[in-house]
């Protein structure tokens, strides 16, 4: 008996050993996102527990193993051995489409490591599809709605000036949270404005910045920020009010409080102030490449959704206030 099946017998009942080479290789040859290496990890660790309850190796599953485990997370089918089936049906919720897209996806890029590494000789996942995801439009606030939350950082207190430098940013460049909460002072350049964002995979890019981001930017890293470092030497360019990095929970009370002000709490997370700048910025003439190039995507049809978005708002505009466009 190999190693490799060893160590994934169930007798011994544990992906843990190929799961942490996985993850390795990920975070440290594909860069992946911490967020995304716990999912994956999470994912493996259910993936094993299930194929244990089977009585069959990680690295002798089929395709059929695979097919059963993600169609009872579906709530479709049953798990467990042949005998077991009813009793280990799953009490939870079936799982969306979403978070099934995501198994198939760690699967797959599991499978397809085993192989490359010599472990497996066949590919059980080479076939796998996840659900099609109904395509929800992403939230978006009116250009009036985005003047009244940036209106809500109030005062020249240092963190009235890094709330409103921090929503000024959000919006003018369209980072994401961990964008936003990983930005350090050297990142910024306020003569030329831009700045340099770090995202999906260590990737980063140069994104403009907008006049009445910089100015808020200008006024924050000379009154706000020095106050609220003091003698602490903090490369994070937002700190909270001891003097750290803002956490991303920390952001998002930030957003959420002054979205509260603003009357937009409902319809408000950090991520609607990136959705509303792609969909403005598209509205207002920009090309879907350069949009893309400023979004971070690595693939264009990611950035295709807020075309869809613009046109939603068209029509809703055009239905709203047209004499004939509707029968009464």
């Amino acid at each position: 008996m190999s190693a490799a099946q060893a160590i994934t017998s169930p007798e011994q009942g544990t992906i843990e050993p190929l799961m942490l080479d996985f993850l390795a290789y990920l975070e440290l040859e594909r860069g992946l996102s911490r967020n995304t290496l716990e999912a994956y990890r999470s994912d493996l660790l259910q993936f094993g527990k299930f194929m244990q309850r089977r009585g069959v190796s990680v690295t002798a599953a089929q395709h059929g193993d695979l097919a059963a485990f993600l169609s009872e997370l579906a709530g479709t089918g049953f798990a467990g051995a042949a005998g077991a089936a009813g009793a280990d049906r799953l009490a939870r919720p079936p799982a969306a489409a979403a978070t099934l897209g995501r198994k198939v996806a760690c699967l797959r890029s599991f499978y397809r490591h085993l192989r490359r590494e010599g472990l497996i000789d066949h590919d059980p996942a080479g076939e796998l599809r996840g659900p099609r995801k109904t395509q929800r439009l992403p939230r978006v606030l009116t250009r009036d709605e985005v003047a009244r939350l940036l209106r809500e950082p109030k005062g020249t207190e240092p963190l009235a000036l890094r709330d409103r430098a921090l929503l000024e940013v959000m919006y003018a460049c369209g980072l994401r949270v961990s964008e936003v909460t990983g930005l350090e002072l050297s990142d910024i350049d306020l003569e030329e404005g831009m700045l340099r964002a770090r995202g999906k995979g260590s990737k980063e890019r140069l994104v403009p910045v907008g006049r009445h981001a910089t100015s808020a930017l200008s006024a924050y890293c000379a009154r706000g920020r020095p106050a609220l470092a003091g003698a602490r030497a903090e490369p994070r360019l937002f700190l909270n009010r001891r003097g750290g990095g803002l956490s991303r929970q920390g952001l998002y009370k930030i957003v959420q409080g002054h979205a509260g002000g603003a009357g937009l709490q409902a319809r408000m997370s950090p991520h609607t102030l990136r959705h509303s700048f792609a969909t403005h910025l598209l509205a207002g003439g920009c090309d879907l490449r350069s949009l893309q190039e400023m979004l971070g995507h690595a693939d264009l049809a990611t950035t295709q959704v807020y075309t869809h978005l613009s046109a939603e708002r068209l029509k809703d505009a055009y239905f709203s206030a047209h004499p004939r466009a509707t029968s009464h």
